[in-house]
């Protein structure tokens, strides 16, 4: 029912598997999870190397299908989704922020944005969104025409996340967006996120394995072995320029 709109989870997994075959051996990366998350929330996937964390990322995103199980995006369920319908999916619904930038480098911060806007188009029918000031949303209205090689590596990655913001997604996911940082960097990153989240209402999931950056989350999911062992809810959030790591 339309009613039920702001209320229905943005995110609902039910009974999810993902198994990965390597040779005669089965890997269990994604066990019998069951997971909602509510829509515009920003949420940690806290674990260790190999728990799950990227996998269920990927699941979410439409990058990868589950073994067994449902997985519903903002009403949709992308389990029964083809590969054309993934494409599309992907497109329509959601922004990815991975660790390394994948900035276009003969292509300025606006211009890399600019492009991202381009292919968003529905139909050819332009978003209405602008280039510089979805970089002004990040905090880099003055670097718009900087080229990658002149921004720092804090600035590439909120560029990224500025690219990310191109298609109005209702979905922002990041794969260790701040991995490749140092902590002053990866703390403008994780503002720049936050920010997003506050100011545009975004739902935001990022994967990390660092426990003082997952406290700026409204909610923490800890992963081992392919398992959601625990759901933390923050009432009260760290914000990003008070996390020490």
């Amino acid at each position: 029912m339309p009613g039920d709109a702001p209320t229905r989870p943005i995110v609902k997994l039910d009974d999810v598997e993902r198994v990965y075959k390597m040779g005669e051996v089965e890997v269990h990366a994604l066990q019998h999870t069951h997971l909602e998350i509510p829509r515009g929330e920003f949420v940690a996937v806290l674990g260790p190397s190999g728990s799950g964390k990227t996998t269920l990322l990927n699941l979410i995103g439409g990058i990868d299908s589950p073994t067994s199980g449902t997985v519903v995006i903002d009403g949709q369920d992308i389990a029964k989704h083809n590969r054309r319908q993934l494409t599309y999916f992907r497109r329509e619904k959601v922004g990815f922020v991975f660790q390394f930038f994948n900035l276009i480098p003969t292509l300025t911060a606006k211009e890399n944005v600019q492009f991202a806007l381009e292919l968003a188009a529905r139909d050819g029918v332009p978003s209405g969104l602008d280039a510089g000031e979805l970089l002004d949303s990040v905090g880099l209205g003055d670097r718009k025409d900087h080229f990658p090689s002149q921004l720092s590596g804090g600035e590439q990655q909120r560029v990224a996340v500025a690219r990310a913001l191109a298609k109005d997604p209702v979905l922002i996911l990041g794969d260790e967006p701040t991995g490749n940082l140092d902590f002053r960097t990866g703390k403008l990153v994780l503002k720049a996120l936050r920010d997003v989240n506050r100011e545009q209402g975004k739902t935001v999931i990022i994967v990390t394995h660092n426990s003082p950056m997952a406290a700026v989350a409204d909610r923490v999911l800890h992963l081992r072995d392919g398992a959601v062992t625990q759901i933390d809810v923050n009432e009260h959030p760290v914000e990003p320029e008070d996390v020490v790591w």
